[in-house]
């Protein structure tokens, strides 16, 4: 039995929270019981998720994707109510972090995604830093640079570019960074990968001869909420499982 203020404290310093600049709070969102037995991990705090949380007895939840956005309406109506209503009613906790988990130089997302892919990071790159910078194990052809994330991600990637190009440095952030293309070109990579793409992205990998790979928001998210976890889970002897609900963005 643990208490709350000790895991979001331990993730808080984990997670360096405070050094970041985000569109949403960090670390506990919505207070449940004061005592932790039982995470459910996922990347994003839907119906679905919550649902299946409290389905298997979950006193917290342990998201990427949480709530209270920078910007959006802040009415607790519609799905917002019943999704507030079920967390409150089954008093769970709701714990999320964003750019903290996509920053973590060993359990974030981007770390996470390098590790399956067998990306060797060596630099940082776009606001924050977030954007991370590495190379392939060995140079290799951008089709083959594709079909290896799709046959890790379990998820088709979109890619822009010719096949045939050879790609020695990569650039990456996990999620919805395709903004951060043009400092990816500037920094030399050969590849950018993330989650999602926008339609002038296309035309910038065109004429750029930079690859652009959008292999999906929520495939490249999956990992860190998961290695965080686990760690959390080690630390205190907390039982911890991953729910995945699919999401093909």
């Amino acid at each position: 039995m643990t208490k709350r203020e000790e895991v979001t404290r331990y993730l808080d310093q984990l997670l360096d929270s405070a050094r970041f600049k985000d569109y949403c709070p960090n670390g506990l969102q919505v207070e449940g019981r004061p005592e932790i037995r039982h995470i459910v991990a996922g990347v994003t705090a839907n119906q679905a998720l919550i649902d299946a949380a409290v389905e298997r007895g979950a006193d917290t939840l342990l998201v990427h994707h949480g709530w209270f956005w920078r910007g959006e309406d802040g009415r607790v109506v519609g799905l917002r109510k019943r999704r507030l209503q079920t967390l409150l009613a089954n008093d769970l906790n709701l714990i999320g972090y964003h750019l903290p988990l996509d920053g973590h130089a060993e359990l974030g997302n981007n770390a996470q995604l390098a590790g399956r892919l067998g990306w060797i990071p060596d630099g940082r790159f776009g606001d924050q830093e977030i954007g991370w910078l590495g190379r392939p194990q060995n140079p290799l052809p951008l089709g083959k640079l594709g079909r290896d994330i799709a046959l890790s991600l379990g998820r088709e990637p979109l890619v822009i570019g010719e096949a045939t190009r050879p790609v020695a440095r990569i650039a990456w952030c996990t999620g919805a960074a395709q903004d951060f293309f043009d400092e990816a070109i500037a920094a030399g990579a050969d590849a950018f990968v993330t989650g999602e793409i926008s339609e002038r992205h296309v035309h910038t990998a065109r004429e750029s001869g930079v690859a652009f790979i959008a292999a999906g928001h929520h495939a490249t998210e999956r990992y860190g909420v998961q290695a965080v976890a686990m760690n959390v889970a080690a630390r205190f002897g907390l039982r911890c499982e991953f729910i995945d609900i699919d999401n093909p963005v």
